[in-house]
């Protein structure tokens, strides 16, 4: 019986479906990646020049951020004439937050504090605040600036982002940030979740997506506002979880020109403490269910399970049994092999590719960093598992365990 386990026809004809469910997955992850090299380099800092005089309102929902909020605001009071307010909507904090805003308050008199009204069923509560901003904001602004409150904005981001735009003719633009790691937990799972947005959408800077496989980052989510007029505010993402990518899918359905670009040099964030926050937190929200088609959301998890969670668990399996001398060791089996090595050399090599958007000068535990392609079946399975459920809290909020509101990208009731 054992030897029938590893012989020939059984062994070589699971690695044939293997290479059958593989293949194609593989030659899709190289079509992304390729591209890397002659994707738009990092968006460098600006000066404001009179053109964009007062352009800008910028808009920081925040519920309970006292402890992060301080970088936030710091980091967009030095930004130039080009921005005309700073709308902090604030969702009832009980923690500070507010007197953090009143703070800068006296220093810079273009922050503004608002608070929002109740969460209105049927809404998440960033979108609402962000919606509610919007709608508080100065008409006078040709932009809409989106901004968290765990980022910290440098010097010449929003000048960068304005020229920019207005020179190349986009209506919304968002930017990847340079993530600030600092424990030997977060720096090895962290890359593994970001690695899962890597391999389905390319890395940022790529030029042209088709609209359903739009890419954005609420952290930094700027919209011109007659094109959020248009939209009627945030109320198509109203029920998203992922309100960045859905709002940036359904403008880019309407015609809109989106782009999602390399904002390393302009824009850290600190997102969450510790490797259990981020596995909690960023990873139920990494799927983007909210975002796309149930067909779309099961498609990119199998693709994640055959490139990058897999290879992890195959290699290292198909190296045991080849040193076994019952086994006939098929061509079938070499390719096999060779494939699920070459991805974890990919991998490797995309550890390295993503080091330039990370902030480790705090960081204790650096080799962690390294050991990053080790957590991908992790990553893999969070993925998985958030797509199965929608979150019943988030931020403080707590939201019903079931809920009927569709989550196509296009909902907008």
């Amino acid at each position: 019986m054992f030897d029938a386990l590893f012989s020939f026809p059984w062994l070589s004809g699971l690695a044939l479906v293997l290479l059958a469910l593989q293949l194609p997955m593989v030659l899709v992850l190289l079509s992304r990646l390729v591209t890397g090299p002659l994707r738009r380099p990092p968006l460098a800092p600006q000066s404001a020049t009179l053109k964009e005089l007062g352009t800008v309102s910028v808009v920081v929902p925040t519920l309970n951020e006292a402890h992060r909020l301080a970088p936030c605001l710091e980091g967009l009071t030095r930004q130039g004439y080009e921005l005309r307010e700073v709308l902090v909507v604030d969702s009832r904090s009980t923690d500070g937050t507010q007197d953090v805003v009143t703070t800068y308050q006296r220093q810079d008199p273009r922050i503004r504090l608002l608070t929002d009204d109740p969460l209105p069923s049927g809404w998440v509560g960033r979108p609402w605040a962000l919606d509610y901003g919007f709608r508080h904001s100065s008409p006078a602004s040709t932009w809409v600036l989106g901004i968290d409150a765990d980022t910290q904005p440098q010097p010449g981001l929003i000048a960068a982002l304005v020229q920019t735009v207005d020179r190349e003719g986009y209506d919304l633009v968002s930017l990847a940030p340079r993530f600030i790691l600092k424990t030997a937990g977060e720096m090895w799972l962290q890359p593994a979740l970001l690695m899962t947005l890597i391999y389905r959408f390319g890395p940022a800077g790529n030029r042209g997506s088709q609209p359903q496989r739009v890419m954005a980052n609420g952290q930094c989510f700027m919209v011109r506002r007659s094109l959020l007029e248009s939209l009627d505010g945030y109320s198509s993402a109203r029920a998203s979880f992922c309100d960045d990518v859905t709002l940036a899918r359904n403008a880019a359905a309407q015609g809109a020109k989106v782009g999602f670009w390399d904002g390393s040099r302009l824009l850290k964030v600190r997102m969450y403490e510790g490797i259990a926050e981020t596995w909690q937190e960023w990873g139920r929200s990494l799927d983007l269910k909210d975002a796309a088609t149930p067909e779309q959301t099961w498609w990119d998890v199998a693709f994640l399970a055959l490139v990058q969670g897999l290879p992890w668990l195959l290699t290292p399996l198909l190296i045991a049994v080849k040193e076994l001398p019952i086994t006939e060791w098929s061509l079938t089996l070499q390719l096999l092999l060779a494939i699920n090595t070459s991805l974890l050399f990919i991998r490797f090599g995309m550890q390295a590719a993503v080091l330039s958007a990370y902030d480790l000068n705090d960081a204790t535990g650096k080799w962690a960093f390294w050991l990053s392609p080790l957590a991908d079946v992790a990553a893999v399975y969070r993925i998985a598992l958030s797509s199965w459920q929608r979150p019943t809290q988030w931020r403080g909020r707590q939201y019903p365990a079931s809920d009927s509101r569709s989550t196509s990208p296009n909902h907008s009731a």
